[in-house]
């Protein structure tokens, strides 16, 4: 598995990560999937403290102990759950990072987090508080490097400014190309990787995409896309590629295309769907006359709000 250095940090993350969200909460079946990642020569899994309620941490932290000083571990912040755990609020503030630190540590059973992620974030957010939160985790050794996790233009121009993060998590797709306007040149010319998750698209960018045409997608289409267009879309991948690739290896290797892409987080609920993934990003890189078609049928986008 290629590694990719991330932004300024001396970590370097497999191309391919596991998003553990998807584990979903039988210990055994969790930990067939990431014993399987590790002999794919995958060493990036991240997780966070609000997915079951930080229980996934507790999993990946086990299932990964015996590997400890040969994986990158990356966790989330700023999702509190409410005390009946019915819902969760949204806290950046400084006291309750340096709170939660500490029990994401605990959960995951290790000394320090490798990458610690804001999960989310506004433009109202106190900002200034929550980067001297992560800067003094860095100085205490609860965390090596810092990240967010953000789709937000304005909310990512304000960390790149203001702090030392090392990589940015965002949604991007050949079927959403919204960060290519303005958050991908900058972020490559401050030095500071993409992590992609979405790449597939809930499903539509996969061999089996007619089985994900939801009934909300069949009513308001996906993104930018009508249900005709993406539906004609599609089918036009399907037939130009249909004797190089997949949908699947498409939909990954446009993402590792973009030199500040160093990871593509995709989830895994199987081991066979661990495995497709892996053949995905072990293909060879896409051609330069097979991205600028790519980058011809599919729409170009811009965030329409909090740019």
């Amino acid at each position: 598995m290629r590694k990719r250095k991330l932004g300024s940090s001396d970590l370097y993350v497999s191309e391919l990560s596991v998003g553990c969200m998807s584990l979903g909460l039988d210990e055994d079946h969790a930990r067939k999937i990431i014993e399987a990642a590790l002999d794919e020569g995958i060493n990036y899994f991240d997780t966070a403290d609000l997915y079951d309620y930080g229980k996934n941490e507790k999993m990946v932290g086990k299932a990964l102990k015996h590997v400890r000083d040969d994986v990158i571990i990356a966790t989330k912040v700023g999702n509190r759950w409410e005390q009946n755990k019915d819902g969760w609020v949204w806290d950046p503030s400084k006291h309750y990072i340096k709170e939660a630190v500490k029990k994401s540590i605990q959960r995951l059973d290790v000394d320090y987090i490798d990458l610690y992620q804001l999960h989310g974030g506004t433009i109202e957010d106190p900002i200034d508080e929550t980067i001297e939160a992560f800067e003094e985790l860095k100085s205490e050794g609860f965390i090596r490097y810092y990240g967010i996790s953000s789709i937000r233009p304005n909310v990512i121009r304000k960390y790149v400014q203001s702090s030392n993060i090392v990589s940015v998590m965002m949604q991007y797709s050949l079927l959403d190309r919204r960060p290519e306007e303005v958050v991908m040149p900058l972020l490559s010319d401050n030095n500071i990787s993409i992590v992609t998750r979405g790449s597939i698209a809930k499903g539509l960018l996969t061999d089996n995409w007619r089985e994900k045409l939801t009934d909300s997608v069949r009513e308001n289409g996906y993104l930018q896309y009508s249900y005709n267009e993406l539906t004609e879309l599609l089918v036009s991948l399907e037939n130009r590629f249909q004797h190089e690739h997949s949908l699947t290896r498409l939909a990954i290797q446009f993402n590792l295309a973009h030199k500040s892409v160093a990871s593509v987080v995709a989830g895994a609920s199987s081991v066979q769907q661990l495995k497709d993934n892996v053949q995905a990003v072990q293909q060879k890189p896409l051609s330069k006359e097979e991205l600028s078609l790519l980058q011809s049928l599919t729409k170009e986008a811009q965030y329409t709000v909090h740019r």
